[in-house]
């Protein structure tokens, strides 16, 4: 008997864009947000992640004005690369800031 190479199960939810030819809709803004870039500056190496507005869900001050990042605020997560304890020790100093004060702070050191 020959074989069959039609699909066995009508209505499979997982292959439903493969039979409209629609691809499932892209979301930019999640797919940035869990990358850290390294950044470099007189006071040492920095890791910098994008916190976006969707997961911003707690109150944080921000160590450049001392003001409030409150919940659904785009911010940045910065901590050490070269902490004096390791990786792990900068990892757990780690601040939120606002974009504009992370910014800004490097005009203080021309």
């Amino acid at each position: 008997m020959p074989r069959s190479n039609r699909p066995r199960r009508t209505g499979s939810a997982k292959a439903s864009w493969k039979r409209t030819g629609e691809s499932p809709e892209l979301d930019l803004e999640r797919a940035r947000s869990g990358i850290a870039r390294r950044e470099s500056a007189p006071d040492g190496d920095w890791m910098v992640r994008t916190m976006t507005a969707r997961k911003a869900e707690k109150t944080y001050i921000c160590p450049g004005c001392s003001m409030a990042i409150v919940p659904g605020i785009a911010h940045l997560v910065v901590w050490s690369e070269t902490h004096l304890f390791g990786d792990a020790a900068g990892l757990a100093e780690r601040r939120h800031w606002h974009n504009n004060c992370w910014t800004g702070r490097t005009y203080r050191y021309r």
